[in-house]
């Protein structure tokens, strides 16, 4: 009865100490993410010769 008893408990331990954990834990220092981008953009534009009277730089509109 005792050496059941005392096989029973080994096993349960044995069993128990082998159980996965999971832990979620925030981080201590924030997290940086340095990005090195470089955008170039072109803009055309192309103007109706009869636009491009109302357009000029006589006309005040810009």
């Amino acid at each position: 009865m005792q050496l059941r008893l005392a096989l029973s408990l080994s096993i349960l331990f044995i069993v128990s100490a082998c159980t996965p954990r999971v832990e979620l834990a925030m981080a201590d220092k924030p997290i940086n993410i340095n990005l090195n981008v470089k955008i170039e953009h072109e803009l055309y534009i192309r103007v109706d010769k009869a636009l491009d009277s109302i357009i000029n730089k006589d006309s005040g509109l810009f």
